[in-house]
C-alpha cells in the first residue's frame, strides 16, 4: 500500500533534493571529527555509535505545538538532528530501553527527517521504534498508537495546517506517554538543552525501508514500519457504533463528501469513510497525500478549503460536507449551504454524546474549552450539570484535564474537537460524531423521507440554548514588531479601563490578560490571551499566535449571545458588526499593521 503520492513532473526534483539531504548530512558527519566510536549496551542494544560534534542553534525554543520552522531550515546542517538529541538528553535516563513511535503528515523532507531520528534514537538507547508505513502517520492516530501499544512516547514530524514543501513548513514535536503533547516541564528542558549541546549521538546503521511493513533488527535495536491506520481504526471502533453508521452512509438518500486536502488524512478516510462505511469512493476529494499538499494550504476553513465550500454552497452539495488538515487534527463541518462555527461543533457534539454515541452512553466526565472559544460549551455545561473547565489555547492543558478523569469532550475554536479516547484533537472523529449524531435522528426516518439535516441540528440546539454568535480574524505574517505594539496598546486600554467603561454600547464587565491555574497539578500560565468582556456576556479577544513559522499570526475572536428566536438564524458577521468595529477602534489594529482586511475570517 503506499501511501504518500507524487505530485505529476515533480518526482525528478524531488530525488535530487532527497539526495541532496542525504549527502549533506553524511557531509556534515565527515566534515566533523568523530570523537568517538562504541558499541552501546543500554537496554540490550549492541549498535555502533559515533559522537558527532555539534554546536548550539539559536531559535529552537519549543512551543506548544512543538518546533516549526522553514522547511530549509530544517535541512540545514545539524537543525533537525540538534533538537531531537536535545529533547533526548532532556529525557535523560528514563529513555534508556524504552520503545519509540514516529510518524507525520508526509509533507516534504519527511522520509528523510525519520531516518535522522531512527539513527539519534538507535544511538541513545531506545530499545525499538515503531515508524509508520512511508514515515506517516496522523497527529491523532498517533496518539492512539502511543495508547495502544504502550509506547513511551512518540514523534510526530508536521507543522500541522502549515503549507509544505522546500520553501514552505517543517515541524516536529514530541507526544508523551499518555500520547499527549509534551509538557512544559519537558519542552522548557529541550530549550535548555539546545542551547548547550555538543555531541550528536548518531548509531552507525543503514537506513531503512519505510515503504515495506516489517522488522528490521541492528542488534538489539528494532525498527518496526507499520500501518498507520490500523491502531486508529481499532481506537474509532471502541467509540463508534461502526454498524449503525454503515447503515446510514449507505441510504440512497444520504450524501456525503470529505475534503482530504491532499493531506494525511487521504489514506484515513479511504480506509475509514469508504472501505468501513461504504462511502463512495468519489466522496473523497483531494485524497491523495502530497509532499507539498498540491501547493495548497491545508487548513479546514472557509478560506482555504474553498473548493469544498463552493461545493456544499451549489446544488451539488452534499448532505455532510467536511474536512481535515495537513496531520489530521483538525476538522470544519458543512452542511448544504450551511457552516457549522467549531464553537458550535464541539457544543453540538456534547450535547448529543451520551444519545448517539456508545463510547458516552453513560454520561459525560465533564466538557471543557479554550479561553478564546465562544461559550456555547458553558450552556451545554450548566444545562446537563457537567462540570467544564475554561483552559488556555493547547491541548495539553484538556489532557490533563482527562487524565484526571475530569474531561470527556473537549473543543477549541480553531477547527480542534476531540475527546478521552486520544490525547489530541482528531479530525476524523467530529466527522464521525457528526455521521453519529445524522444517524440516530434519521434512524426512524424511512429511505427517501424528510432526513433531519446539519441545519437542523443546529436549529434545534440554538432553540434550546440560544445562540453564541462568534467569528474570529485571523491577520497572517504580521510584522512581528509592529504586532507586539498592538498587543501593548491593547494592554494599555485594559490598565486604563475599569468596570463600568463604555465602548460603543457594550458596557465592560472586565478586561484581563487571562491567567490559568491547573486545578490538577497547580501549574500557572500566564499572558494567555487579552480578552475585554461586557455586562452581557459579549467577548472580545486578542491573540498572538505561534504556530508560524514567520512573521505573527494576530487572531481577534468576537462574539456576542443572543436567545432572540428571531435572530437565531441571523448571518453571524451581521449580527457581529457592532462589536467587531468596537474590536478594531479599541486596538487600532489597522493602524498598526496597515492592515485593512484580514487573511481568514470565520
Amino acid at each position: 500500500m503506499q501511501l504518500l503520492g507524487k505530485r505529476a513532473g515533480a518526482a525528478p526534483a524531488r530525488a535530487s533534493r532527497s539526495c541532496a539531504v542525504g549527502k549533506s548530512f553524511a557531509t556534515a558527519r565527515s566534515r566533523s571529527r568523530v570523537s568517538a566510536t562504541k558499541l552501546m549496551a543500554t537496554a540490550g542494544t549492541q549498535v555502533p555509535v559515533k559522537e558527532v560534534p555539534t554546536k548550539p542553534i539559536d531559535g529552537q525554543k519549543t512551543g506548544t505545538s512543538g518546533l516549526r520552522k522553514k522547511t530549509k531550515v530544517f535541512m540545514s546542517d545539524n537543525y533537525l538532528a540538534n533538537w531531537v538529541q536535545s529533547l533526548f538528553n532532556a529525557l535523560g535516563d528514563e529513555a534508556a530501553g524504552q520503545t519509540l513511535a514516529l510518524g507525520g503528515d508526509g509533507r516534504y523532507f519527511g522520509k528523510e527527517a525519520a531516518q535522522i531520528i531512527i539513527k539519534l534514537a538507535a544511538g541513545n538507547g531506545f530499545k525499538k521504534i515503531y515508524v509508520g508505513q512511508d514515515a506517516i502517520m496522523a497527529t491523532p492516530a498517533m496518539s492512539a498508537f502511543i495508547r495502544r501499544r504502550k509506547a513511551y512516547g512518540g514523534l510526530i514530524m508536521s507543522a500541522s495546517h502549515n503549507p509544505g514543501g522546500p520553501e514552505e513548513d517543517f515541524g516536529i514535536k514530541f507526544n508523551y506517554t499518555a500520547g499527549e503533547p509534551a509538557p512544559e516541564k519537558i519542552t522548557d528542558k529541550i530549550y535548555g538543552e539546545t542551547t548547550s549541546i555538543s555531541v550528536l549521538k548518531m548509531a552507525d546503521i543503514p537506513d531503512v525501508d519505510l515503504a515495506k511493513v516489517g522488522v528490521t533488527t541492528f542488534g538489539g535495536f528494532e525498527v518496526e514500519v507499520v500501518d498507520p491506520i490500523a491502531d486508529y481504526l481499532a481506537t474509532l471502533k471502541e467509540v463508534f457504533d461502526f454498524g449503525m453508521l454503515k447503515a446510514f452512509v449507505t441510504r440512497s438518500d444520504f450524501s456525503m463528501v470529505f475534503d482530504a486536502m491532499h493531506a494525511v488524512t487521504g489514506p484515513y478516510a479511504k480506509a475509514i469513510f469508504v472501505k468501513e462505511l461504504g462511502a463512495k469512493p468519489e466522496s473523497i476529494k483531494n485524497g491523495v497525500a502530497l509532499p507539498d499538499f498540491g501547493g495548497g494550504h491545508p487548513d479546514p476553513n472557509l478560506t482555504y478549503a474553498h473548493d469544498l465550500v463552493e461545493l456544499q454552497w451549489s446544488d451539488a452539495g452534499a448532505m455532510l460536507g467536511a474536512a481535515s488538515d495537513g496531520d489530521g487534527d483538525r476538522n470544519m463541518i458543512l452542511g448544504k449551504k450551511f457552516f457549522v462555527s467549531p464553537s458550535d461543533s464541539v457544543a453540538m457534539i456534547a450535547a448529543n454524546a451520551q444519545a448517539c454515541i456508545p463510547y458516552f452512553k453513560d454520561g459525560l466526565k465533564g466538557v471543557a474549552r479554550s479561553m478564546p472559544t465562544g461559550a456555547a460549551l458553558d450552556r451545554v455545561a450548566e444545562k446537563l450539570q457537567l462540570p467544564f473547565f475554561e483552559t488556555p489555547t493547547g491541548w495539553k492543558f484538556f489532557g490533563n484535564l482527562m487524565d484526571a478523569g475530569k474531561c470527556s469532550v473537549c473543543g477549541e475554536e480553531s477547527f480542534g474537537t476531540g475527546a478521552d479516547h486520544i490525547r489530541e484533537k482528531d479530525g476524523i472523529f467530529a466527522v464521525l460524531c457528526w455521521l453519529s449524531i445524522l444517524a440516530y435522528k434519521n434512524k426512524d426516518v424511512p429511505e427517501g423521507g424528510q432526513l433531519v439535516t446539519v441545519e437542523d441540528v443546529a436549529a434545534e440546539f440554538w432553540d434550546t440554548y440560544g445562540r453564541n454568535f462568534f467569528s474570529r480574524y485571523d491577520y497572517e505574517a504580521c510584522e512581528s514588531a509592529a504586532a507586539e505594539k498592538m498587543m501593548d496598546h491593547v494592554r494599555g486600554v485594559i490598565a486604563d479601563s475599569k468596570p463600568g467603561t463604555k465602548f460603543g454600547a457594550f458596557e465592560l464587565a472586565t478586561a484581563d490578560d487571562f491567567e490559568y491555574t491547573d486545578p490538577i497539578d497547580g501549574s500557572v500560565a500566564k499572558k494567555q490571551g487579552l480578552r475585554f468582556v461586557f455586562s452581557d456576556g459579549s467577548r472580545i479577544i486578542f491573540r498572538l499566535s505561534g504556530t508560524g513559522s514567520a512573521g505573527a499570526t494576530i487572531r481577534m475572536y468576537i462574539e456576542q449571545y443572543t436567545d432572540d428566536k428571531a435572530r437565531l438564524k441571523e448571518d453571524a458577521q451581521v449580527a457581529l458588526k457592532d462589536i467587531i468595529k468596537v474590536a478594531l477602534d479599541l486596538s487600532k489594529l489597522q493602524e498598526f499593521t496597515g492592515r485593512d482586511k484580514p487573511t481568514v475570517i470565520t
